[in-house]
């Protein structure tokens, strides 16, 4: 399962170097997030939110391999991973649109949390009825 999002480099997100500040892709990688709960519905933060459930970032990576700047298009690529316990996996490759150049990877674990603050061990109820529903 995948979506793609596209975002426009903006002043607040670059650097003294005039590239993209490393933060900005941590940025990015939710705008990804966001976009694929919105593509495939039941996954999003507003559902969650709905069930009381949140699912904060657990797990970061991510690799730098060209940069982007000011007005460049960011094409972002967003993976959903299945794992067979309690959490939310995605991989995201980032591209820069004009010349299809790859500048950033990485991925992300996020874990179920309800909504006293506790981890959850099993999977929520919403969650397993949008594993059915995507089949994954």
């Amino acid at each position: 399962m995948e979506d793609i999002t596209k975002i426009q480099v903006k002043f607040s997100e670059i650097d003294s170097m005039r590239c993209v500040w490393h933060g900005s892709y941590v940025k990015y990688f939710e705008d990804g997030r966001e976009s694929f709960g919105r593509h495939y519905p039941g996954i999003g933060y507003a559902d969650m939110e709905r069930e009381g459930i949140y699912a904060p970032v657990y797990d970061l990576h991510l690799h730098y391999l060209k940069p982007l700047g000011l007005n460049d298009v960011a094409v972002i690529h967003t993976k959903y991973k299945y794992h067979i316990g309690a959490r939310l996996d995605y991989e995201y490759e980032i591209f820069r649109e004009s010349d299809g150049a790859l500048c950033c990877t990485g991925s992300t674990t996020q874990l179920f949390i309800d909504k006293n603050g506790e981890l959850m061990l099993e999977k929520p109820d919403y969650f397993v009825e949008w594993q059915k529903k995507y089949k994954v």
